[in-house]
């Protein structure tokens, strides 16, 4: 019984023994918590003001100056093939030629028949003068002679629709039909495109919209090419898109080489009005919240939160219209698990403008 109550002696002791131990660390821990932090260090700019040329980033597409898919007016039989596959053809060359042996015996009745009322309205015109019939006789064979002609010449069009030319000079594509191949006005045949010029289209945000103008120069880049190309505004939409709050234009861009590719995806820079006095900081300063984007900054040696209303972005850069005032240190790192007034050390960074 003595070894029992010694062995439950001995563990009431430990139990008590680590109890005084947990409480006496926490209260350690929490004299640590209530003393001074070790302020962080992060790098920061001091916002001075400077000019900005201010330059839109935007999406673009390239297009062809002309381009159509070429079709027959007229549905038969393919006859003849006159185009290479991604050969350039010239304005008014025949690509193909339908068959028209149908058309070329409905001209020939058709002309027998013109013939035929030409001569009953001279007769008639005869009779009229010699009074031997009425005008309203005349009118009438006046009328069918007239009508004969409407019809020679309607049949006279659509034969010179069986052969197709090209409306432009261009580059045609790859065809979709054979000799021998029945086609109608909705068989596609081929592509045909004209891409000595290129145009760009894009889109501007509305409150860009006054500051658009004709001929101003833009550029641009495709993918897998490093040159920075140049294009000139011509044509500017007179509306803004509701659905998209943005105003449509197109510029064009000579392409001489043909490396400019119909469909290319384009990185257009179009400048804006220079601003003078703006304040840039680093991007990677700004930090999105819900209601827009925050900075923090430097104060007394405590990061301070500042909402802040920005612009235009750049790949390093990006311009505060409001929030942050010249002289105000910006911090660029750490922002994203940085506390309001949490202490700070700030290493300021040189800046390659001023």
């Amino acid at each position: 019984m003595k070894v029992k109550y010694i062995v439950y002696t001995l563990l009431a002791v430990g139990v008590g023994a680590l109890v005084f131990y947990r409480i006496s660390a926490n209260k350690e821990a929490k004299k640590e918590d209530k003393g001074p932090k070790k302020p962080q260090t992060v790098a920061g700019v001091i916002a001075k003001p400077q000019d900005f040329d201010n330059n839109l980033s935007l999406s673009g597409s390239i297009e062809a100056n002309e381009s159509i898919d070429v079709r027959s007016e007229v549905a038969g039989i393919v006859e003849k093939i006159f185009f290479s596959e991604g050969m350039v053809v010239s304005k008014g060359q025949i690509l193909f030629k339908v068959n028209d042996v149908e058309l070329r015996a409905q001209l020939s009745k058709a002309q027998t028949a013109q013939q035929l009322a030409s001569e009953n309205e001279r007769r008639a015109k005869l009779l009229l003068e010699k009074e031997a019939i009425s005008r309203e006789e005349y009118d009438i064979a006046s009328a069918d002679f007239k009508s004969a002609k409407a019809e020679t010449q309607l049949i006279q069009a659509q034969l010179g629709k069986t052969s197709v030319r090209a409306p432009f000079s261009g580059k045609i594509g790859l065809r979709s039909i054979s000799p021998g191949t029945y086609v109608t006005a909705e068989t596609i045949v081929a592509k045909l495109v004209n891409s000595s010029d290129v145009k760009i289209t894009f889109s501007v945000p509305e409150k860009y919209a006054s500051q658009m103008t004709l001929n101003s120069t833009v550029a641009f880049t495709i993918a897998g090419n490093t040159d920075t190309l140049s294009a000139k505004i011509y044509a500017i939409e007179p509306e803004i898109a509701v659905d998209t709050r943005t105003l449509r234009m197109r510029a064009i861009a000579q392409n001489p080489n043909g490396k400019l590719l119909p469909g290319t995806f384009a990185n257009v820079q179009l400048p804006l009005q220079k601003i003078k006095d703006a304040i840039v900081i680093p991007t990677e300063a700004v930090v999105p919240i819900q209601n827009g984007k925050k900075v923090f900054i430097s104060d007394n040696g405590k990061a301070k939160e500042i909402k802040v209303e920005t612009a235009t972005r750049t790949d390093a850069e990006i311009l505060i219209l409001s929030g942050l005032k010249a002289g105000d240190t910006v911090i660029t790192t750490g922002v994203m698990t940085l506390k309001d007034e949490a202490p700070v050390k700030v290493r300021i960074q040189k800046t390659t403008k001023s």
